[in-house]
């Protein structure tokens, strides 16, 4: 489904319009299943009304009250938990595509688990305890996907307890108290390893056309999607800068789509090495010219197209990456660690934290918008990191 935009540009959520002489619109449906529309002539509080027009509350106002009154309509004493969670992801009109394929995946799964058919008012802080544990114990969950359903249940019995539906939110305590955390650490490169995964990639006949891409995300810390969405235009080789302002996405119905950075920190420039200028050279030359040139919300030029001359997405890479390893594995007895794009951001974080690269100029490189990630990056650090410093502080101070 396309992304609809008013007068101004901005994106419209879901169920709002905007007429051709201006006046916004919102549809939804009531609780008795019958389809509903309000209208207002601004969209938000910073709009002003235009000239002539009657003032009164703007449509986000507006649909706020709407989504409340929708999720006040049915009692607790009916109210299953997948009906709750089902109001809740509906007043949350403001996310973004990849969080509403969340919702989805988690109103789906309580759909069909005994849970899900549950009265909010019967559910105890036990009851939820033991259910979640459940589901890592006896339904093999992973600790990231119960993560994801608690996600959406603990903010949703949060706003029953704040609309007097229920006495006590049974989702509020910490998930890592009950449940052990199976993740898997997301280990950085060793300079050894990326040397040897480059050497290979370079000399290898089939995955030498990727190596200009692997050796760019290994120095550059981009987020996969920002690599993604580069486009020939954000690439200044006369700065040495590269211009990170927007990230690629494809949805589960294969619509492409163009997402801008959740904060500030996001949207930077980041600097490259000579080796990732080369890299970018030969990728800007070496480029196909489509016929048509493919065009994602008003941005073209982008600089990786597949054969089919859409731009790539992360699950190329991802794929591009798990092939060549394993390739590589297949040859050599000394085998390579699992190398993903965000293994490759990781790398690059550490490898500018051995080098002693300053925090605060770290975390505007990476983008993060909290220095505590970027601080994480060097509680990583082992003792061969450290030994090297300590030994040169102490030469400097003799």
């Amino acid at each position: 489904m396309a992304t609809r935009k008013d007068m101004k540009g901005r994106i419209l959520r879901r169920g709002e319009s905007q007429r051709k002489d201006g006046r916004y619109c919102f549809k939804y449906v009531d609780a008795k299943g019958k389809t509903r529309s309000v209208y207002s002539w601004t969209l938000t509080t910073h709009d002003f009304t235009p000239k002539g027009k009657r003032s009164g509350p703007c449509l986000r106002e507006l649909e706020q009250r709407i989504q409340r009154d929708l999720f006040d309509n049915v009692t607790p004493e009916n109210m299953t938990v997948l009906e709750l969670a089902a109001k809740y992801t509906e007043t949350k009109t403001a996310v973004r595509p990849t969080t509403r394929t969340g919702y989805k995946t988690v109103l789906n799964f309580l759909a069909g688990n005994e849970f899900g058919g549950r009265r909010i008012s019967d559910i105890t802080t036990l009851d939820a305890k033991e259910w979640l544990i459940s589901l890592q114990r006896d339904h093999g969950k992973r600790y990231s996907s119960i993560h994801t359903i608690r996600g959406v249940l603990r903010p949703a019995f949060q706003l029953a307890e704040e609309d007097d539906l229920i006495r006590r939110n049974p989702f509020n305590f910490e998930l890592a108290t009950i449940l052990v955390n199976d993740q898997v650490a997301r280990e950085a490169l060793t300079s050894k390893q990326e040397r040897r995964f480059l050497d290979f990639v370079r000399g290898d006949s089939h995955y030498s056309r990727y190596y200009d891409a692997f050796y760019i995300l290994l120095n550059t810390g981009l987020r996969i999607s920002e690599f993604c969405g580069l486009t020939v235009g954000d690439i200044d080789f006369e700065r040495g800068s590269v211009c990170v302002s927007k990230q690629l996405q494809r949805s589960s119905d294969m619509r492409y789509y163009i997402e801008r950075p959740k904060t500030s920190s996001g949207v930077r420039y980041v600097p490259m090495s000579e080796g990732v200028a080369e890299c970018f050279r030969r990728v800007v030359a070496n480029r196909p010219k489509p016929p048509t040139e493919p065009v994602v919300d008003g941005v073209s030029g982008f600089l990786f197209l597949d054969k089919n001359q859409k731009p790539r997405v992360a699950l190329h890479w991802e794929k591009y990456f798990q092939y060549a390893v394993a390739k590589h594995n297949r040859i050599y007895k000394d085998e390579l660690p699992k190398i993903t794009p965000h293994v490759c951001r990781h790398t690059f974080c550490s490898k500018m934290a051995r080098k002693g690269m300053d925090p605060v100029k770290l975390k505007y490189v990476m983008g993060h918008s909290d220095i505590d990630v970027t601080y994480n990056t060097y509680t990583h650090l082992g003792f061969d990191d450290v030994k090297a410093d300590v030994l040169r502080f102490e030469e400097e101070a003799a």
